[in-house]
């Protein structure tokens, strides 16, 4: 079935059939491309490039640039309009005369619209006004928009547009980039911050490596698996919930540093921090622990903050974060006692039960030890950690890859790093006792048995791979996003991943959705 075209659409398609019958392209091939409005608006110097009484600069300051018409003024043998690129707008002027024969009148005045991407040619100067502008030689269209930009009022000085759907700025990200340039800032902010993440950790020699997407058996994280079957071997299939298990058979086969940067999937709903696709940084080093690991986020985030804004203390929504080492340092069970008054260190289940009723949480029976402490840490305690604190010595039960406390029974040593209220990063002293890991195993599939469906699975080949020996190990998990809304200053998920998921728009007038999020971070977060 054919799409019913808005009237502005179809005024738009006829002026693109009027226009191949001038014997103009509507869509070029390619455009020489030598400069662009930032650098132009940059290094104008009007002792050089403002022409003179005869109209010609002393040394011209020629340009070739290309981008979208978003504003116009059209006048008689003259107009102005706004051209924007990559790095910013530039007005241009456009006189009859420079323009082949009817070129102006035809094409130009009747034929452009807002949104049409065109290439000019010509010098800069300063009009009367004090606009810095380029005098165009040469223009050609590059591509003719068939859709209206939701661009809905102009004035001589500025363009105003409509865009403040959230709801309509994800779904349509394209529209989105275009209208709101700032938000392509925050996306290069966050492949500036993946750069140097990267960067930081290759100069102290850990490897960048890559490990399966589809995987036979899930693991390294509590969480639901999306599920798919491969054809020819006739087998079941999951998507990766986390890296861990195979980064760690890698420090087993010798390797003492492994990162990889990946997409991470989890069967999970939406919200402002949950997405089911998201991005992880998870790194292991070889006869290390957490106490190490601690230090280098600490470091490795302060250098992030300084490189990205040249400071360590940002505006996140209301609060000023620092990111200066040290960080706060506080136990699980003791940050919970401050926030409750319930001491919960040493209650078996059914006391934790209790207490979590107490607090009024729901509780139900698949829930073991270490869910409902983690229900009452999420309630009372997370979200109102603002500056960055590692809460430190988790219980063994919610952490069945991380090993025991070397000097507090029950626990292992574990942390994870919250800030602006949601954690960030999680890490272990890795286990490496091949029993002590099959037993955290079956006590996972004992709560799958009991309707935990985030339980892990039982890896044979990964205990197998601990029999052969692994070394002291410290690993990270960081979620990417979480740390880029951070350095952003973005409120949710969606603003730091250009394509997040949605519900299906029934037609393209009900953009209903609700949610956002991302994937929680880590090892076995």
């Amino acid at each position: 079935m054919s799409r019913v075209y808005t009237e502005q659409e179809q005024v738009r398609r006829d002026a693109r059939v009027r226009m191949e019958k001038e014997g103009v392209s509507p869509y070029a091939y390619s455009w020489n491309v030598t400069g662009n409005a930032a650098g132009v608006l940059d290094s104008f110097d009007d002792a050089l490039h403002q022409p003179g009484e005869d109209g010609t600069p002393a040394e011209p300051l020629t340009v070739s640039i290309a981008g979208r018409i978003m504003s116009r003024r059209i006048m008689g043998k003259a107009s102005f309009f706004h051209l924007q690129d990559e790095t910013g707008r530039i007005q241009i002027y456009v006189s009859r005369d420079d323009l082949p024969e009817g070129f102006y009148n035809t094409v130009f005045k009747k034929l452009l619209d807002i949104g049409d991407i065109v290439g000019i040619e010509g010098f800069a100067f300063r009009t009367r006004m004090g606009e810095i502008s380029i005098h165009a030689q040469r223009l050609e269209v590059l591509a003719k928009a068939l859709r209206p930009f939701p661009i809905v009022k102009e004035t001589e000085d500025q363009t105003y547009n409509e865009v403040t759907d959230k709801e309509f700025r994800y779904r349509q990200r394209y529209v989105d980039l275009v209208v709101n340039p700032e938000v392509r800032e925050t996306f290069r902010q966050r492949a500036q911050m993946i750069t140097t993440m990267r960067r930081f950790l290759d100069d102290r020699g850990y490897v960048e490596v890559e490990t399966p997407v589809l995987q036979p058996i899930y693991g390294g994280a509590a969480a639901r698996p999306f599920t798919t079957h491969h054809n020819a071997l006739n087998m079941k299939l999951y998507m990766r919930i986390a890296d861990e298990l195979y980064l760690k058979r890698l420090i087993v086969g010798g390797f003492d540093g492994v990162y990889e940067i990946s997409k991470d999937f989890r069967n999970e709903g939406l919200s402002r921090f949950h997405n089911p696709e998201f991005t992880m940084m998870e790194l292991y080093v070889a006869y290390k622990e957490y106490n190490w690991m601690m230090e280098l986020v600490e470091e490795m985030v302060e250098h992030l903050a300084m490189t990205l804004h040249g400071s360590t203390d940002l505006q996140i929504g209301d609060n000023t974060v620092s990111f200066a080492r040290p960080w706060k340092r506080i136990p699980l069970f003791d940050a919970i006692e401050e926030k409750t008054g319930e001491q919960l260190f040493g209650k078996n289940r059914d006391e934790l039960a209790a207490a979590g009723k107490k607090l009024g949480l729901e509780i139900d029976d698949s829930m073991g030890s270490g869910k409902i402490i983690d229900e009452v840490f999420g309630e009372f305690v997370e979200p109102h950690l603002i500056q960055p604190t590692f809460i430190t010595d988790y219980p063994v039960e919610l952490s069945p890859l991380a090993k025991k406390h070397r000097s507090k029974d029950g626990l292992v040593e574990r942390f994870e790093a919250i800030c602006n209220g949601k954690e960030i990063c999680n890490a272990f002293s890795e286990l490496n006792d091949p029993d002590d890991q099959r037993e955290r195993f079956e006590e996972q599939v004992r709560l799958g048995k009991r309707g935990d469906e985030e339980a892990m699975q039982l890896d044979e080949d990964y205990l197998r791979a601990l029999e052969y020996g692994m070394p002291p190990t410290a690993g990270l998990g960081i979620g990417i996003d979480r740390l880029a809304m951070l350095m952003t200053n973005s409120e949710s998920i969606r603003d730091v991943i250009l394509f997040p998921l949605l519900r299906p728009e029934v037609d393209e007038s009900d953009t209903d959705d609700s949610g956002s999020g991302e994937g929680t971070s880590s090892s076995a977060s």
